[in-house]
């Protein structure tokens, strides 16, 4: 059986399409041995997305109780993705996933994934177009995560390149973005053990590729971070979407293993040869640096 699993999966408790329990069905149906849901914690100022206060009662209540109903069937973990600017106690869930979607200036908040047109609008109006501030105003929310929640797993860690297969806000390929990656991987070491790669865009169409850019990859692994594979599912037909993609990312950045979650915690799962069924040479296509002739 294939070894993987969705931590990251959203119902109709927030912005998902589909019930929680059809997520199960087809969870169960796709060959999978757990699942996690991740419903948006509450924020005041997004009614759309987010869980409502009783939403979240009655998420934590329904899992649970699916939980229980299939576990003969699939494990059911209950988790909750928190964004920066919640208040939410975490205590009742098995895993939190720490995120950050918004920026704030003054008392107006913007999603940094809402549209590219939004995008666009913030880095103008409130950093003078410049793409690279923006970036940096993004990490250092994303460094300061800690301080707001115990966070299990780092979300979409860079989020903000979203729309870059469409219009990019800044190089996320030079050394000054690079170094802003860095100074937050810094202050995020030693308290969020993992990072998600995340499959999610390429579900909803915007990108052709998983987060984090590659770049970005070697840097979680030179900063000592564990990675986990999520789909980011909104669509309960898109929950293992660009899962070979997903290993390759990390297999072509110097990750021999990632995790999945387990009754009792995180257990590492080993990149072979023979995973999904297709030759790692195959699958990953490693090129082999010629010898400079002399």
């Amino acid at each position: 059986m294939k070894p993987i699993q969705n931590l990251h999966t959203h119902s109709t408790y927030c912005d998902g399409k589909d019930a929680p329990e059809q997520m199960i069905l087809a969870a169960i149906e796709k060959g999978f041995k757990s699942i996690g849901f991740s419903g948006h914690s509450y924020t005041y100022f997004d009614a759309v997305s987010s869980m409502s206060p009783e939403g979240t009662e009655q998420y934590k209540k329904e899992i649970r109780s699916l939980a229980e109903k299939y576990k003969d069937k699939i494990k059911v973990f209950l988790g909750i993705e928190y964004d920066y600017f919640s208040e939410l106690d975490t205590s009742d869930y098995d895993y939190v996933i720490g995120s950050v979607h918004c920026l704030k200036f003054g008392e107006n908040y913007y999603g940094v994934d809402s549209s590219k047109e939004t995008t666009s609008k913030i880095i103008a109006e409130y950093f003078g177009g410049d793409g690279l501030a923006f970036a940096k105003e993004y990490y250092r929310l994303l460094a300061d995560l800690p301080n707001r929640v115990n966070a299990d797993i780092i979300g979409h860690i860079d989020l903000i390149t979203k729309f870059h297969g469409r219009i990019a806000f800044f190089d996320e390929d030079s050394k000054e973005y690079l170094n802003v990656v860095a100074e937050c991987l810094e202050k995020l070491k030693g308290k969020i053990e993992f990072f998600e790669v995340n499959t999610g865009a390429i579900g909803r169409g915007y990108r052709s590729t998983p987060y984090p850019n590659p770049a970005v990859v070697k840097l979680l692994k030179e900063y000592g971070f564990k990675a986990v594979i999520n789909s980011d599912c909104h669509n309960k037909d898109k929950l293992d979407v660009g899962y070979d993609l997903a290993i390759k990312l990390l297999a072509e950045n110097g990750f021999d293993e990632y995790y999945i979650l387990t009754e009792n915690g995180f257990s590492s799962v080993k990149i072979t040869n023979k995973m999904y069924g297709k030759k790692f040479t195959d699958l990953f296509k490693i090129k082999k640096k010629k010898k400079k002739r002399r």
